[in-house]
């Protein structure tokens, strides 16, 4: 009887694991053979997903572009105020910081040149004397302008002057940002002490510090991010110092250029790193994962939610991106545009409030290289844009932009491109 029993029991079990089989096997050919629905879920389905669709619900905020608070196009608009001598190239402004609002009007520093001569270029360094400029950038000095309404500005001239050599920056000091703690106001910038070309752009960061964001500037006479030791990735370029304030600390983030071997690699790579320090006068500490973004060319960047945003603009693997960290260290793409503002300079309001809910970004001024055809002169623009949580700009959210034929020839093949095609049809008839 025992043994009749334990067989019923066996053969029990064992319907019962056809039945389960069969069951599982019919509604597994359910989920594979059922088509992708037309109104798309906004939860992740319960079925196979191709990699690209499965990155859809788990990489962005959104499925739809329009939904996607970090996802944005860009608007352009001329700015009134700023006189650039007929466009010569002998006044460049340029690598605009943040904007702030305070005094009942909004305030914007940038590169300011203003030579006898247009820059002769980073390739005839060389020839760059104590009055002729090699780049656009070189000769310059810290300027400012303020506005009432971010469209028509007045410039308030030199807030942060060239040093006396052999000071940092006594060749030029450019690209600042600023930073208020705790009441004064700092202007972080780039101390260049050869002209650029020479060796390449080399230079650390320094620092000067006011009780206004009108001055007087008083500089701090030390660098306060050197560059990295002989080897690391930020030995020769430390650029772009960008503050903001979270968790009651200066987080500057800051670019570097390197990975140049003429025969090997002849152009630059560019990626991002972050200081942190205490004490707007330092020490600066790196971060030991540096660098924390692998991709732009300038550092533009925002509180978000809890975290923080970057516009990855040019350079790079990940260029065009918006992306984000929710540990201001970590960044992940949050969304690909197009037509982003190079070198920006946004309007944060809450850049330096240590918030635990960034609101994002609306506008801001950010420049155009090659103004007039020439690549040494360089004007100032403002951008507007939809990355705030506060607003729904829809038209904000358009997916692309539809470019003239007329810009597309613009970007035409070389004469030695040109060579090599002819030779490859040549190759072809023979």
């Amino acid at each position: 009887m025992k043994n009749i029993f334990l067989v019923a029991i066996g053969f029990v079990l064992y319907i019962g694991q056809i039945q389960a089989q069969e069951k599982n096997g019919k509604e597994k050919s359910q989920v594979t053979t059922e088509e992708f629905p037309y109104f798309i879920p906004k939860e992740k389905p319960n079925r196979p997903l191709s990699a690209a669709v499965a990155r859809n619900y788990d990489a962005y905020e959104a499925i739809r572009p329009e939904q996607n608070e970090l996802y944005t196009q860009f608007k352009y608009t001329e700015l009134k105020g700023f006189d650039y001598n007929g466009g010569d190239g002998t006044i460049t402004r340029r690598d605009p910081s943040k904007v702030i609002f305070e005094n009942g009007k909004y305030y914007v520093w940038y590169t300011g040149r203003k030579t006898a001569v247009k820059a002769v270029g980073m390739s005839r360094a060389k020839e760059a004397t104590d009055v002729i400029p090699s780049s656009d950038w070189d000769l310059a000095d810290i300027w400012y302008a303020t506005s009432k309404d971010g469209f028509t500005w007045e410039e308030q001239g030199i807030a942060v002057a060239r040093p006396p050599k052999p000071q940092a920056g006594w060749r030029s000091v450019t690209t600042s940002d600023i930073l208020k703690f705790k009441g004064k106001y700092y202007l972080y910038y780039q101390a260049f002490m050869e002209a650029s070309g020479l060796r390449g752009d080399f230079c650390p960061v320094a620092v000067s510090y006011a009780d206004s964001p009108d001055g007087p500037w008083t500089s701090a006479n030390k660098v306060v991010i050197p560059n990295g030791p002989e080897g690391s990735w930020d030995q020769y370029s430390i650029h772009d110092p960008y503050p903001l304030v979270h968790d009651g600390k200066i987080y500057l983030y800051y670019k570097g250029d390197f990975d140049k071997k003429p025969e090997l690699n002849p152009s630059k790579i560019r990626m991002q790193g972050l200081a942190i320090a205490d004490n707007p006068l330092g020490p600066f500490t790196k971060h030991p994962l540096n660098p924390v973004l692998n991709s732009g060319h300038e550092t533009t960047l925002f509180p978000y939610k809890e975290g923080v945003a970057a516009l990855i603009i040019k350079d790079g693997m990940e260029h065009n991106t918006i992306q984000y960290a929710k540990d201001w260290v970590n960044f992940e793409i949050a969304s690909i545009t197009e037509l982003l503002p190079v070198a920006a300079g946004p309007f944060v309001p809450d850049a330096f409030t240590d918030t635990k809910n960034g609101q994002g970004i609306t506008w801001g001024i950010s420049h155009f290289i090659n103004a007039g055809g020439d690549w040494n002169h360089t004007i100032l623009a403002r951008f507007d844009c939809d990355l705030s949580q506060t607003i729904d700009d829809q038209q904000m959210k358009e997916h692309h932009y539809n470019y003239s034929p007329e810009f597309h020839y613009t970007h035409k093949l070389s004469e030695k491109q040109l060579e090599r095609i002819q030779q490859q049809t040549d190759n072809l008839k023979n």
